[in-house]
């Protein structure tokens, strides 16, 4: 008796979709092989490799859910190109690794890097990650606190935005106090008190 035939579309080779850290299921669909999963990770840590090899590598695993494209891209999140950065925050939120908040939180309260910051900032606004309003909170606070906010008017405005989008019923004291503080630049304080309002 000859075998019976394989199921239509031919026997299964890949695997599953993976779950994200937050339960959902990632973007990874099974299409990726493991061959090729394989030659992509060791591209993100292979000596001599161009930066724009180990981007490049780190956002198709990303695109796959292989969560070895985590370090790359956390170290490109707040990379001084923001067009470079913004692409390994997309990436990210793609890649729903649990530890995303904390290394965004992490970028975006650092005083040596406030200045590209931006993107970090915004990653954290779109998965709202608890980690976000505390992050935001401490940055705005800090540039307001600063004689001459106005180099980094950008991501003073980000974080006041981003609380104002995160905290849509009651934002915390310590929020809506640096959202009452930001009123008083004339550049944040029509985003401020819309947030203030909503909050």
């Amino acid at each position: 008796m000859s075998a019976p035939p394989p199921p239509a579309g031919g026997p299964r080779t890949t695997d599953p979709p993976r779950r994200g850290g937050n339960g959902q299921l990632g973007s990874y669909s099974g299409e990726m092989d493991v061959e090729t999963r394989e030659r992509l990770a060791r591209k993100l840590t292979a000596v001599g490799e161009p930066l724009e090899v180990r981007e490049a590598a780190a956002v198709e695993l990303a695109e796959a859910g292989d969560r070895r494209a985590f370090e790359t891209l956390a170290l490109l999140l707040n990379y001084r190109d923001e067009s470079r950065a913004s692409r390994a925050a997309e990436a990210l939120a793609r890649l729903a690794d649990p530890r995303t908040g904390r290394a965004a939180a992490a970028l975006a309260t650092n005083e040596l890097r406030v200045a590209y910051a931006l993107p970090a900032i915004r990653l954290l606004v779109r998965m709202r990650a608890p980690e976000a309003v505390p992050a935001l909170t401490t940055t705005l606070e800090r540039l307001l606190a600063r004689p001459a906010p106005a180099p980094h008017e950008r991501i003073a405005l980000a974080c006041v935005e981003g609380l104002g989008a995160l905290c849509p019923r009651q934002a915390p004291p310590a929020a809506r106090h640096a959202l009452r503080a930001a009123t008083a630049h004339p550049p944040l304080a029509p985003a401020a008190r819309a947030a203030l309002s909503d909050a």
